[in-house]
This record gives structure tokens, sequence and C-alpha cells, in this order.
């Protein structure tokens, strides 16, 4: 595979996969509400059919199916997200962030492309952003080398990929590449969608917890760029 994520995402054997799989499937089944799962969906703009699993019951169902199950491999967490994934309802996706989140710190740089398939595969903020800010991150936190694939990312013409490049800092704090973040603000400040110009208002509001001059100052100077909806995010905790 490669980090721009060009390579086929193939699910690789995993016998951890074999095994969680079908207690997932059963367990979250028993639980489901058809009653809340027409709410959710909803909700959600109808990205995907939902079981209706509200979220503490789904994380405690979660922990009964891993219940002594192996700490996985790249591989094994490769497996479960994709599979994962190829289930319709959205609690299964739900599942593999989750999961993800957890083991992160098993996958090594090669586990980008994988991460690009769930965020460009039924794309939407609820479970884009959870991988933007807790398992890419992590990834390129721990291999510099990846944010040329966020370079990529964010010029992408898909809203998703651009989305997750501008927010994988979000948790970085005091290591927080500020040339990547202003440029990567900057490159798509002009987009028209909703989502992009939300994500960058976060991005900034965000790192301005760790240092709000430097973002006062960054919106001084560009603030004239930028959608008042960025604006106003961006500014929140701090004021003008």
């Amino acid at each position: 595979m490669t980090v721009t994520g060009k390579a086929a995402t193939a699910v690789p054997h995993s016998a951890l996969a074999d095994t969680v799989l079908p207690r997932l499937t059963e367990v979250y089944g028993a639980a489901a509400d058809p009653e809340r799962a027409g709410a959710m969906r909803a909700y959600m703009k109808d990205v995907a059919p939902f079981l209706g699993i509200a979220t503490p019951e789904r994380r405690g169902l979660s922990r009964t199916v891993l219940s002594g199950t192996a700490r996985p491999g790249e591989a094994d967490c490769a497996a479960i997200a994709l599979r994962c994934w190829a289930l319709p309802e959205r609690e299964y996706h739900y599942f593999a962030v989750d999961y993800l989140r957890r083991h992160v710190g098993r996958c090594s740089s090669a586990f980008l492309p994988v991460v690009r398939h769930l965020i460009t595969t039924v794309p939407w903020w609820d479970t884009v952003d959870l991988l933007a800010a807790h398992v890419v991150g992590p990834l390129v936190a721990a291999d510099p080398g990846l944010a040329t694939a966020m370079d990529a990312w964010i010029a992408d013409d898909d809203l998703w990929p651009a989305r997750t490049a501008l927010l994988h800092q979000l948790r970085f704090k005091e290591d927080t590449d500020t040339e990547r973040l202003f440029g990567y603000c900057l490159r798509r400040s002009g987009h028209p969608d909703f989502f992009i110009r939300k994500a960058i208002g976060w991005a900034l509001r965000e790192y301005a917890k760790t240092d709000p001059d430097a973002v006062r100052a960054f919106l001084a100077r560009e603030r004239g760029r930028f959608a008042a909806l960025t604006v106003r995010e961006a500014l929140k905790n701090i004021g003008a």
C-alpha cells in the first residue's frame, strides 16, 4: 500500500476478525431497536441505516463482543475495520472507529490508505471527524513523513480528505505544525462547502487554546479571505 491511498483496500486475512465479526453482528443485532433506528437515520441525514443502539449501550455491547479477544496487529485492525464498513448499519462503522482509536498505536504509516478508504466510503462528519483527530492524527504524529500525504489530501476534490487534513492536528497542541495549519486554512479559504468552512474555524479554534495570539494575528492578516462562519468559529473562545 502507498500513503497516498491509491492502492486497493483488500481485506487481509485475520483470524481475530473471523472471531469478532460474528460476535459483533449477533450482539448488536439482538439489541436493535427499529423505532429508534428511524430517528437516528433521520438525524444523520439518511447517510446510512441504523440498528437503533444508543452510544452508551453500544459501547457496553462492544466490551462484551471483545471480551477475551487478543490484542490486534495491523492486519487485524484493517480486517475488522474494512469488514465493519462493508456492513450497512452505521453502528458497525462506529464500532470500527472506536476499535481503531483504541489500537491505532499498533498500526504503521502503511495503514493510512485503509483510513482513507473509511473516510471516503459512506462519508459523514460522525465518522470522518473521529478518524481525523484520533486515527490519522496519531499516525502522522508517529511518522511525520505522512505530512506529505496530508499535503495531498488538503488539495483533494473530495471534501472529506480535505476536511481530514484540516482536522488531523486537533489534538497536537504545542506540537502543531502551524505553518501547515495556517497554510491549509488559506488553501481552502474560498471553499464553498459548509463542512470545509466549519473545519477551518474548528482547527483554528482548537489551536487557539494553545496559542491564542498566533490565531488572532493570523486572522488579523487574513480575515478577509475567510467566510464569516469560519471567523466566528475560530474566535469563539478568544474574541477578536
